[in-house]
């Protein structure tokens, strides 16, 4: 079976590709093993010294799969329970990186996928990209670390307007608010987020 997220390390800097690109890069399951499953590689590998994370395709990630979900029936606790187990072990792992992770966000960040964002030390952010929560719109608890990471962000009342809301922010809007350090042109997102991994990867990692 074909892996979910792809990785690529040259010259120090690992970049990994959320890879699923017709169903907008969606938090699935086997998504979520594979993320796990590179995180845990790519942190062991000493030859990392940056992290890139993108999307495959026009968008980053629609977060959470909800028909996935939904095909559960009654078992669906027990999937949640699963997924997020993996997700969140992913996320804690990329947080806790010796190396740098920057996000170079592709079109949209929804969800789960704002969380993926909030997990990474930097973030760069085309002008076409959006952000959405969009949990409580669909009956969800916020999931993802997103309750944790955002709030320590953007704040505890921006991160509410967001979640209560599910009020999309655009680029210009995500950074002024701190969710993002940068906004270039939308075929420069994954260029300039290399072009400072390079700058990373040669310098003092330690530090």
């Amino acid at each position: 079976m074909d892996k979910k997220v792809r990785v690529e390390v040259r010259d120090g800097v690992a970049t990994v590709t959320l890879d699923d690109a017709a169903a907008g890069n969606i938090l699935d399951m086997a998504m979520g093993r594979d993320l796990l499953d590179v995180a845990l590689r790519v942190d062991g590998d000493p030859a990392v010294r940056a992290v890139v994370l993108t999307g495959a395709g026009k968008h980053f990630c629609f977060g959470g799969d909800l028909q996935g979900m939904a095909r559960q029936g009654e078992g669906v606790g027990g999937y949640l329970v699963e997924l997020t187990t993996n997700i969140h072990a992913a996320i804690s792992c990329f947080a806790r990186m010796r190396a740098p992770v920057i996000a170079a966000v592709n079109g949209t960040a929804a969800g789960g996928g704002v969380g993926l964002v909030c997990m990474t030390d930097l973030a760069i952010a085309g002008r076409g990209s959006r952000f959405s929560l969009a949990y409580t719109g669909v009956g969800l608890a916020p999931d993802c670390s997103t309750s944790f990471l955002l709030p320590r962000i953007v704040g505890r009342r921006r991160a509410l307007e967001l979640l209560l809301t599910n009020r999309t922010l655009s680029a210009d809007e995500a950074l002024s608010w701190g969710l993002v350090n940068q906004v270039v042109d939308d075929a420069e997102v994954l260029p300039q987020a290399l072009a400072l991994a390079a700058t990373f990867a040669a310098g003092p990692t330690e530090s």
